[in-house]
Order: structure tokens, then sequence, then C-alpha cells
């Protein structure tokens, strides 16, 4: 019993000799491997601030600066992690981390799928030059200003003032008009005159009555005018301008401005804007006699 004891007791102490030994000898390791970690801890701090003044020009939200940034960061200290690691001689250690991060970003990448895909889709979107911030555009059935675009979601002010919210991966999959894009727009007018009208006049009139009211329309012959039927009341036109504008708002004031100031030239020259005119016939011939009123009001009396 006693040489079991003291055999027992020689193992332990050699294996703690061993231990003793492989530290002393792993110091010089593990030294290394500090200073590699606090070098990549000052490098993601360099590299943070670097990355953020290269997409300061490119991206002007905030978020996504910082999120950028951020990953940045954290990609220099995971590397510089797998770099310590090597050096202690831990590659089990770091193949078994490896294939525990695969999984649970997998796990992770499914559970959070949606959420994933709008925040890529932000990325994408913050470093579109076609879109930005102040941008007038119009997308799945909303129209309006973009006040913000950031990890999650994108947001639209209308023009009645309404915020509208929408996710991002939305606006990447559908289409999207940017009114801010070109300085110009295009007017539309559409309207009618009494068949009495003298046509060309009517024509003349009009054209001269925009190039007048707009300084981006240098003369009449700038201004389109066709007439397009014969109506039920009136022989209708459409006519169109070019007009400095970016978003819809100054395109409805000048339509708005347009329509003004033709009523006002066409009161002045008589010129009529019939409103439709229904007739109505009847084929029966109504037989009213003073005797038949007489009969039906007493009959009524009673």
């Amino acid at each position: 019993m006693k040489e079991q004891f003291n055999t027992a007791l020689g193992n332990l102490y050699e294996k703690l000799i061993g231990w003793f030994n492989a530290i002393i000898e792993s110091i010089p390791n593990m030294i290394l491997a500090i200073v590699v970690m606090v070098a990549a801890y000052y490098a993601a701090k360099y590299v943070s601030k670097l990355v953020t003044k290269l997409i300061d020009k490119r991206v002007e939200q905030k978020s996504i600066k910082g999120a950028i940034s951020r990953v940045s960061a954290v990609i220099v200290v995971a590397l510089g992690l797998f770099m310590a690691l090597g050096v202690l001689n831990l590659g089990k250690a770091l193949t078994s981390l490896l294939a525990g991060a695969g999984v649970v970003g997998l796990a992770i990448g499914l559970a959070l799928q949606g959420t994933l895909a709008n925040t890529f889709a932000g990325l994408i979107l913050s470093f579109r030059k076609k879109i930005q911030i102040g941008h007038w555009v119009e997308t799945t059935g909303y129209s309006g200003e973009v006040m913000d675009i950031n990890l999650k979601d994108f947001t639209l002010k209308e023009a009645d003032n309404n915020i509208v919210i929408i996710p991002n991966k939305t606006i990447l999959d559908n289409p999207l008009k940017n009114y801010s894009l070109t300085t110009k727009m295009r007017v539309f007018i559409e309207c009618g005159v009494g068949y009495e009208s003298d046509l060309e006049k009517v024509e003349q009139l009009t054209k001269g009555v925009i190039a007048n009211t707009f300084d981006q329309v240098k003369s009449a012959d700038d201004v389109e005018f066709y007439y397009t039927e014969f109506g039920g009341s009136s022989i209708n036109y459409l006519c169109r301008f070019w007009i400095d504008a970016e978003s819809m708002l100054e395109k409805m004031r000048a339509k708005t401005k347009a329509i003004i100031e033709i009523k006002k030239a066409y009161d002045k020259e008589d010129i009529n804007i019939p409103f439709p005119i229904r007739t109505l016939q009847f084929d029966n011939k109504l037989d009213v006699k003073a005797s038949n009123l007489k009969e039906a009001f007493a009959n009524n009396q009673n």
C-alpha cells in the first residue's frame, strides 16, 4: 500500500514538474501572444478611425458609419486573437473555435434572415450615389423626401408631412424613381375650350401665357401644345413645358401657377372653358292641364 502511494506521489510530482517546465518554456510565447493582442487592440482603433475617414464623404448616415467602423475593428481584433492562439500552439483550440463560430454564425443567420437582409440592403443603399438623404423619390406607392437610411429601414417624408418607414430590402427589390437626379421636370396641363373658340388664338395665347409666367421657358416656341380630342362639351388640349425643379412640390406649385394665369387670360379674352353639360330627353309627352292639376290637388287634400 505504501509503495503504491509513493508511486502515485511520484507520478504526480513528475506531472507537476512537466507542467512547470511547459509553462516556463511557453512564457516567451505567452508574452508574444499578449503583445499580439495588445497590438491588435490598438490597430483596431487605428483601422476604425481610418475606415471612418474613408467613408465619411461617401456615406452620410452616422449609423452606417459607426456600424462599418465597429465591424472593421472587430475583424482586426479577431485576426489578432487567431494569431495569438497560433503563437501559443493551440491549433486544436483554434480549429474548434472556428468550427464553433461557423455553427453559431449559421444558426444566427437562419434566425435573423430578414434582419440581416435589411442590414446588408442598408449598407448597399448607403453607398449608392443615386439615392441620398434629401432626394425626392417615389417607390412602392409612396413619394416623398428621403429623411434617413439606416441599417434597418428607409424613411420618407411625404408631401402631407407623414413619415413612411420602409424596410431596406423592399427598397432594394423594387423600382425607385428619383426626381432629384435631374434638375428639370415637365409640367402637363390638360384643359378644354368651347367649340365656338378660335383654336389658333387659344394655342397662341396659352403658349404666350406660359412663356411670360416662367423664366425657365425662353419663348412660346418652347411650349408644346396639342389638341387631343373633340370632347362632349369642349375641344380638349394638352400643354406641356419644362421647369427647373427637383421635387414634386415644385412641380405642383408650377402647375397651379400656370392654371391660374391661363384662367385669367381666358377670362380677359372671353374664351370659354365649358363644364360638362348633360341633356335629359323624355320621349313620352306629359299632358299637363290646369284641370288635372286641380283634381290631383283635391285628391291629395282628401
